[in-house]
């Protein structure tokens, strides 16, 4: 039997908030909208944050996406997937423990990913 192990789950932490840190540095550098973080640990297994964002148009959303994808396999070496382009009303991008969607206003608002997460008053991500 293995042991836990809290210097792993330390690390883990630590890298998971670094690629938390660094998806929501990518969005407000491209200057997303709207950028919420949605804390999904011991919500959901399929990642520990989801960062929701909008751009101001179809190519600025494919823009950030392209971008964010570059500056995750440039930080961690690892190839996000990316779902959504060439269209960009809607593009999904996996990093693993960090899960992005950016939307057009309009997409955004119909599918309301923050209603469904029960997140309905979410303060934007790097305010307070």
């Amino acid at each position: 039997m293995t042991r836990p192990n809290p210097a792993n789950d330390t690390a883990n932490a630590d890298s998971v908030a670094a690629l938390h840190d660094l998806v929501l540095k990518s969005l407000d550098d491209d200057q997303a909208q709207e950028t919420i973080s949605i804390p999904l640990e011991g919500k959901s297994s399929i990642a520990d944050h989801m960062v929701i964002a909008s751009g101001r148009s179809s190519r600025q959303v494919a823009s950030m996406a392209q971008k964010l994808a570059e500056r995750i396999k440039q930080a961690t070496g690892r190839s996000a997937r990316v779902e959504g382009l060439p269209v960009a009303d809607w593009v999904l991008i996996d990093a693993g423990d960090v899960i992005v969607h950016l939307f057009r206003p309009e997409v955004r608002s119909f599918y309301n990913l923050e209603r469904m997460w029960g997140f309905v008053d979410a303060p934007v991500a790097g305010t307070a």
